[in-house]
């Protein structure tokens, strides 16, 4: 028999002391590796399939995910989430009322795109029109909203970069229009100061999400919304956000009450997203999806990312287990 292991009492030599120290220190060291550092160890990044995507805590700013997010491309309606701002802050100034009459003009009439066809010299209220811009995103809506609270839509737009250097967007976005539009949906009677495509970095677009809900959080109310009714045209207007849980659809996701989904020729489809579950926020940019189902699907992988980083420890070792089995 071998005793070169043991002492004459049965005991362990000094090699096998350190050895079986080392063995249960390591373990120890790694948990707490992984709870102290950061439990984006145990989760693993998705793949995203877009041109550019980023995913924000709100509560912190801080990118959770950051694809091509700071590289400028066109937006799609991503640039009403201005528009609305601004309307907003006219609202609270008292510069516009919501029971104040807009009548709709002959560019307004006449841009393409998703609307609601308005006619030339009929009035809607600046409520209606404030509405049909946030959960239809109509474009002849966000022309005349921003002919309404600034004389012009060019005026309009001037107001909108301006806010958006205040706000501390990168000078890499820039707006071209209160609607999103391409320049092929402007349509044959836009001004002629009233030109190209608005391009935004998907960062930029968490940065002015983030700021529009946290300056106006009722966006929210009205952006959850699943449908609106324009009494005076017996029309019903549905929700284009296929992830609102109350659409109770494929694409639902609990928690998800906005934002904005849009599309151009140019900017392919693309979506900006947010949704709370227990007290957490987070900011969902995805552009330059491949289509319309496409969109959502790639904001789903962002928020079960983003909403697995804070779950508990047990949870997050499971999600390690199950990445390593793939």
């Amino acid at each position: 028999m071998d005793f070169s292991s043991s002492n004459k009492y049965g005991g362990y030599d000094d090699d096998e002391k350190n050895w079986l120290r080392w063995a249960i220190v390591i373990p120890v060291l790694i948990i707490i590796i992984f709870i102290t550092l950061g439990p984006r160890l145990l989760v693993g990044k998705p793949e995203v399939d877009a041109e550019a995507a980023v995913l924000m805590d709100m509560h912190t700013g801080e990118l959770l995910m950051d694809v091509n997010g700071d590289t400028p491309m066109p937006s799609a309606n991503m640039s009403k989430l201005m528009t609305e701002l601004l309307v907003l802050e006219d609202i609270r100034t008292g510069k516009l009322g919501w029971n104040d009459e807009v009548r709709i003009s002959r560019y307004a009439s006449t841009v393409g795109g998703i609307n609601l066809s308005l006619r030339y010299g009929e009035r809607m209220t600046v409520s209606e029109l404030f509405q049909s811009m946030v959960v239809y995103s109509a474009n002849d809506a966000a022309v005349a909203l921003a002919e309404r609270s600034a004389g012009s839509e060019a005026t309009f737009v001037k107001r909108m970069n301006e806010k958006a250097a205040q706000i501390g967007l990168s000078p890499d976005s820039r707006f071209s229009n209160a609607s999103g539009a391409g320049q092929d949906e402007l349509g044959p009677n836009h001004p002629e100061d009233i030109r190209g495509e608005t391009k935004m970095t998907a960062s930029d677009t968490a940065k002015l999400a983030s700021y529009l809900i946290a300056s106006h959080p009722e966006i929210l109310k009205t952006s959850s919304r699943t449908q609106m009714e324009l009494k005076d045209k017996g029309l019903y207007i549905s929700n284009t956000n296929w992830m609102l849980p109350s659409l109770d659809g494929p694409y639902s996701y609990a928690g998800t009450d906005g934002l904005k989904a849009g599309y151009t020729s140019d900017a392919g489809y693309c979506f900006t997203g947010t949704a709370e579950q227990h007290g957490r926020r987070l900011i969902a940019v995805v552009l330059g999806a491949a289509s319309k189902e496409e969109r959502f699907k790639q904001t789903r992988k962002l928020f079960d990312y983003g909403f697995s980083l804070f779950t508990s420890f047990p949870v997050r070792l499971q999600n390690l287990v199950k990445l390593s089995l793939y």
